[in-house]
């Protein structure tokens, strides 16, 4: 019986399928947080530092320490995904990339754990350690660079590959327009998914995002977008 082959589907890291999912749980963990967490966006931190900032202008160092934390649990979250790149610790993992992806996993799933009556700070916290590691590991699309987490500059760089492929009729920027495009849209789909998940569901919706971040690993593939599997 000759044997058969399966093109099972699989994402390398800058794969736009991969990017889709990750623009998703960014999305998500922002809608998730306001609607939980009483407005508060955990993944950007310029906001955190105009609050900072603006608290120690009128004297409130109480409130200070509300915007300084998430912004140090950013911080660690870069140092975390930079660390595991490591020769010596890439010798003991078996991608660095899922380990990133798994630890994000285990901290959303520990999120959802957490009742209402937790302080909005620790959070906000988790999740900007989870948006830190998810920028520092996956920041290519395709061979441009991009935000999962944030779309502002994704905007822009649309924007502009808009303008290039419209005006010089250039096929790679038109290319480039679209896998943007696609980003910005799967962010805006996971922040109104995550809002009224969060409506409905509560605190447990973050184990959506964790959930697709876990079809992410599954997925995950670091060579190619694709693998071949011999059928029997």
């Amino acid at each position: 019986m000759k044997s058969k082959q399966k093109i099972v589907p699989s994402l390398s890291s800058n794969s736009v399928y991969l990017g889709l999912l990750l623009a998703l749980v960014g999305g998500f963990l922002d809608g998730y947080t306001f609607i939980s967490r009483d407005g508060v966006f955990a993944n950007a931190q310029t906001g955190n530092l105009v609050l900072l900032a603006i608290n120690l202008s009128f004297g409130n160092w109480k409130n200070s320490v509300d915007y300084i934390l998430p912004i140090i649990a950013f911080i660690l979250g870069v140092l975390v995904a930079e660390s595991v790149k490591h020769p010596r610790l890439r010798e003991l993992l078996y991608s660095y990339r899922r380990s990133i992806l798994l630890l994000e996993c285990s901290v959303l799933l520990i999120v959802g754990l957490l009742p209402s009556s937790v302080p909005n700070i620790v959070v906000t916290v988790c999740i900007s350690f989870v948006s830190s590691l998810q920028i520092s590991t996956f920041t290519h699309l395709d061979k441009w660079t991009y935000n999962s987490t944030m779309t502002t500059g994704n905007i822009r760089i649309a924007s502009q590959a808009a303008y290039t492929a419209f005006v010089n009729h250039d096929k790679e920027a038109k290319t480039k327009f679209k896998e943007f495009l696609v980003i910005i849209f799967s962010f805006s789909f996971g922040a109104l998914f995550g809002s009224l998940s969060t409506k409905y569901i509560g605190n447990q919706a973050v184990w959506i995002a964790a959930g697709v971040l876990i079809v992410a690993l599954i997925l995950y593939h670091k060579d190619k977008g694709y693998f071949r599997k011999k059928l029997h």
